[in-house]
């Protein structure tokens, strides 16, 4: 189970499928929203990215309609994740998967969001690390997208393994972890400087995820060319 997605937020906050409804329909017919409904629409998706979809984050937001706490319970959150590492990383070094997880945030900040082990530790092989990036991934603490040789069909045998971009699972979690204030400067300012577009992929890749995807980007070498998520649909 994932935490909640944008829909659920909007639940939870106490509105209706009408609202989905309303957004959906403007974004078919490409439909302009009237000034008012915009800023509504614009704070309430803040909000969710700020607040995260874990629930004990968003009973308090409900509860106290402020974001006041939100930043120490996520905290908290994310040493309770360093804490089932310990706990739960049986056969792994321990350590490894922990300095991974640590890595994430500050390597969505590069400009170059590649995931570079040597940045986790100096010399070291992808190969040395892949169980520990496995593990993070299937415990749902990260979302993996993994680099396609080109961007062609088929995409599951044209997949380069060690070559991958890493995200928290939850983008309120990733934003907790980075300075004490960095939750006003998105919510006031709407600037993070570099930590913007990693933020905002990883919000992207978050709803890919819950809704059955898998992540799948293209980097064209000597090129800035990237293109950040695929998805392959029926028709």
């Amino acid at each position: 189970m994932r935490s909640l997605d944008f829909e659920e937020f909007l639940w939870a906050l106490g509105y209706d499928d009408s609202i989905k409804s309303d957004m959906l329909s403007h974004m078919q017919s490409y439909t302009p929203f009237s000034p008012t409904v915009l800023k509504i629409y614009d704070n309430l998706f803040l909000d969710y990215c700020i607040v995260g979809g874990m629930p004990e984050v968003i009973s308090d937001f409900v509860t106290n309609k402020t974001i006041e706490n939100t930043l120490e319970i996520q905290r908290q959150i994310v040493m309770g994740y360093e804490a089932d590492i310990q706990k739960y990383a049986s056969g792994l070094d321990k350590s490894r998967v922990s300095n991974v997880f640590r890595s994430v945030p500050f390597q969505l900040g590069k400009e170059n969001k590649k995931f570079q082990i040597s940045k986790v530790r100096p010399g070291a092989k992808f190969k040395d690390y892949r169980g520990s990036l496995e593990w993070l991934e299937d415990a749902g603490i990260v979302n993996i997208s993994r680099a396609l040789q080109t961007p062609n069909l088929p995409i599951k045998g044209n997949v380069i393994e060690d070559c991958c971009v890493l995200y928290y699972a939850d983008s309120g979690l990733l934003l907790s972890q980075l300075d004490d204030e960095a939750q006003a400067d998105f919510r006031q300012n709407k600037n993070l400087n570099v930590y913007k577009g990693g933020l905002f992929e990883s919000i992207v890749a978050e709803a890919l995820v819950k809704s059955g995807y898998i992540l799948r980007y293209f980097k064209k070498e000597n090129s800035t060319l990237q293109e950040e998520f695929f998805v392959r649909h029926k028709d």
